[in-house]
């Protein structure tokens, strides 16, 4: 079975989302997948606006206060008023936050090495040529 260029985008598009959905499911309970994501970006780019951080993450800023209040009462995220606009507000990820998302990294980090682990060498191989361009997909992005 050969595989044409016009079946690339359908099945990477799917293949990405199962293992993404598959992975953010493995593990333990904890904060969910807008919540990690949230965490990521804050720990990535630091002290935000929550407008700012909704924006980085695609959601309404109303979705994006829900889940900094879930953040911030688990203990997670520090909510600060901005000195240069005492009417927003900074989130800022706490050493807890951290924690957690260093936890979860490191648990699906795990799995996927565990299925890789699983994987044929020419399977091990082929996806470790492919990181390069997956990696480029990424940085047209931005």
């Amino acid at each position: 079975m050969t595989t044409s260029s016009q079946d690339v985008p359908g099945r990477l598009f799917l293949a990405i989302g199962r293992l993404s959905r598959s992975l953010r499911q493995a593990g333990s309970p904890g904060p969910g997948h807008g919540a990690i994501s949230a965490l990521a970006t804050l720990s990535a780019y630091g002290q935000l606006r929550l407008g700012d951080l909704a924006a980085k993450e695609g959601v309404a800023a109303a979705t994006m206060s829900r889940i900094v209040a879930a953040l911030v009462e688990s203990g997670y995220v520090r909510r600060e008023s901005d000195p240069v606009d005492r009417r927003a507000w900074l989130a800022t990820v706490t050493e807890e936050g951290e924690r957690a998302l260093s936890g979860v990294r490191s648990t699906r980090i795990h799995e996927l090495s565990t299925r890789i682990d699983r994987l044929s060498p020419q399977h091990r191989e082929a996806l470790a040529a492919a990181l390069p361009a997956l990696e480029a997909l990424l940085t047209e992005e931005d």
